[in-house]
């Protein structure tokens, strides 16, 4: 059975661990030991016989504005609905705080259309979005679709 949950600081290590495993593919962006415990209240995990297998952050921006950023789960995981059920706790998160907007940046177009975001230009972002990206070695030429989920 599955539990998913909110992450403790003892999952730190298995969740920098899942990151990098597709942060060294380019994949994903990896994140720093020192900003997982920062943000670590964000983070809902996923969790099968004590094994870490799946993990994704909600990250307010703004009054109106949050992002599902670091959503990975275990490769011997995918197509089992990890990754749908951790994003909707993170969007009814996103709803409880009365946030009426959440995006992301992705490589998984499919999956977040699924999910029911929607494609839309980066460039129309607001500044405030890309306040992380100068730290990434992408930077300023992202490749990753922005993509939005409304409420309502």
């Amino acid at each position: 059975m599955i539990l998913y949950r909110h992450a403790k600081l003892s999952d730190v290590e298995e969740i920098i661990k899942l990151i990098n495993q597709y942060a060294e593919k380019g994949l994903m962006l990896p994140r720093t030991r020192s900003a997982l415990y920062e943000g670590i209240r964000e983070f809902v995990v996923a969790v099968e016989d004590e094994q870490l297998i799946g993990a994704g952050s909600l990250h307010i921006i703004w009054e109106d504005l949050a992002e599902i950023r670091t959503l990975a789960v275990e490769q011997n995981h995918q197509g089992k609905g990890i990754g749908r059920k951790i994003v909707e706790i993170l969007l009814h998160e996103a709803m409880q705080l009365h946030c009426p907007k959440v995006f992301t940046l992705t490589y998984q177009v499919d999956f977040f259309i699924h999910m029911g975001f929607e494609l839309v230009d980066k460039e129309k972002m607001p500044q405030k979005v890309w306040k992380d990206c100068i730290h990434c070695v992408k930077f300023p030429n992202c490749d990753e679709n922005a993509m939005i989920y409304n409420f309502g």
